[in-house]
């Protein structure tokens, strides 16, 4: 009997959880990835014999994974080492203010409490019940469904719960409903970063974005041998389950027959017919032509103005000095407003920049390495112009310095050691080629941004669309549940065959 073979292509993280999902299914699955080794963006580099992540670096949501691997029949907690952090961050604006946000509530609450005054410290206790009550609302009847619009997310939710939907405030920006919560400027600016987390604008992107807090507040995990693991160990899961990785193996071409997906065609010309086609890459990608003329059509293009934010980042080994970091740690510019002013529309490296550090040989119980030196990666928005403009040394050193400054005005001194590996716009616009190095594809900016992401299905039949580009957007658990709803939409459109069964997948997945 025949068994539907499946390409995926890229071996991110929804790539390898949807071929983990088909192959378990009964799938004949190939995944093909250009790169040499799996995780897409959750990427490693190494200095002098020491890898690091160079990609994401919070884990969250780990229920996500346990539901993967329960139901392949394994376990994710045998396969992956994990700690729960209870210091979720550290943040500074100089260096005689800084605040520490945890995993208790309360104790976040005193410490803000201490830093901001107790009308503040309530505030938070507000910001935190509404941030649940908004993740609460969305869970099932928008991030697990399939391809949501207004209309049927009000009807996943019901006449009984309408009143919900308003309360999650989509129409107001997310700076804005900060102010509500705090009084205090450092507040509003903190808490409306989470806007980042999906790439966007807090003074663009909707309040709806607050429940990125409840994600963190839930539980941020530290994982042995860092988020690359992650992909290690589900790249694993898919090969127990039976599908085929391919590495260094770049797919140059879809091929149609009588206008549905019939083929790939790898960099070297080998053609392998296929049943379906999952493309694990940005929707740009694909727009371009860059899969071939053929299937242009099969999503649309996101103009370069919508793009989402990029990044300059450095990985490096240092010996800190002063400010005693955290596994993660912020510090804010002094004029959050002109960041983004600079990055969306003048689209150019922020004069003031708010720099992100991942320490990542401390955990809760601060450094954790017995080497002299630690490995860093510091991080910087950028505009995602990647495609039309080459961020040259003059132009880097001068942001590198804007870092040092901003480091050094908050009681923090690096003394790098050996070499640095540099990440510019320009190079991830290289390795994830459409994008202007854009990192979580389509900006959260506006009510109806959400809603304008490409579901699972493209308007080609048989090709189906998964990644951070594509509902319900970008982060390591989006991204993995964009892989599921992929992988169940495949199962579903394949049921008719004799023999065979829809994907099944935990956690109440729709894919109507």
């Amino acid at each position: 009997m025949h068994s539907p073979r499946i390409a995926v292509i890229g071996a991110g993280v929804a790539g390898l959880v949807a071929a983990a999902d088909l192959a378990r299914a009964g799938f004949t699955v190939l995944l093909f990835e250009r790169a040499a080794t799996p995780g897409g963006k959750m990427r490693q580099v190494s200095i002098d014999g020491r890898a690091m992540d160079a990609g994401p670096t919070v884990f969250t949501l780990r229920r996500v994974f346990d539901e993967l691997f329960d139901d392949a029949g394994d376990s994710f907690e045998r396969r992956v080492k994990l700690t729960s952090a209870s210091l979720l961050a550290r943040h500074a604006w100089n260096s005689d203010q800084s605040l520490d946000l945890f995993a208790d509530v309360e104790q976040s609450a005193h410490a803000i409490g201490e830093f901001a005054g107790q009308r503040d410290a309530q505030g938070f206790r507000r910001f935190v019940a509404q941030a649940r009550r908004v993740y609460e609302t969305l869970d099932r009847p928008f991030m697990r469904a399939a391809r949501p619009t207004p209309f049927t997310l009000m009807r996943r939710v019901g006449l009984a719960r309408a009143g919900d939907l308003l309360n999650i405030q989509p129409f107001v920006s997310l700076w804005r409903t900060m102010g509500g919560f705090f009084k205090d400027p450092r507040l509003r600016q903190l808490f409306a970063r989470y806007a980042t987390y999906c790439g966007s604008s807090p003074f663009a992107s909707p309040a709806t974005l607050m429940l990125v807090a409840h994600v963190e507040q839930a539980g941020v995990c530290y994982l042995e041998g860092g988020m690359h693991e992650l992909a290690v160990q589900l790249a694993a899961l898919a090969t127990r389950q039976g599908a085929t990785l391919r590495y260094a193996c770049e797919i140059a071409r879809l091929q149609l027959h009588r206008g549905r997906v019939a083929a790939v065609q790898t960099q070297h010309g080998e053609r392998i017919p296929v049943d379906a086609v999952i493309c694990n890459a940005d929707n740009n990608a694909l727009a371009a032509g860059l899969f071939g003329a053929e299937v242009r059509g099969a999503v649309r293009s996101t103009a370069p103005p919508a793009r989402s934010l990029s990044a300059i980042t450095w990985n490096l080994l240092a010996r800190t000095e002063g400010f005693e970091l955290a596994h993660h740690s912020v510090f804010f510019s002094a004029d959050y407003r002109a960041e983004f002013v600079d990055i969306f529309h003048r689209r150019r490296l922020p004069s003031a920049p708010t720099i992100y550090i991942c320490a990542q040989d401390r955990c809760d119980a601060g450094t954790a390495t017995a080497q002299p030196n630690e490995r860093l990666l510091c991080l910087v928005n950028a505009p995602p112009i990647g495609d039309t403009h080459f961020f040259d040394t003059a132009e880097i050193d001068t942001c590198k310095a804007r870092v040092l400054r901003t480091l050094l005005n908050c009681g923090l001194k690096l003394h790098p050691q050996g070499g640095e590996v540099t990440t510019t716009p320009t190079d991830f616009n290289r390795m994830f080629p459409g994008t202007g190095g854009a990192l979580y594809g389509p900006a959260s900016h506006g009510w109806m941004a959400s809603f304008k992401r490409a579901g699972s299905r493209s308007a080609i039949p048989g090709l189906y669309l998964a990644g951070g580009s594509t509902h319900p957007g970008p982060g390591v658990p989006m991204a993995a549940t964009s892989g599921r709803l992929a992988a169940a939409c495949v199962g579903t459109d394949f049921a008719s065959i004799l023999g065979f069964h829809p994907v099944a997948i935990s956690g109440g997945m729709s894919t109507r």
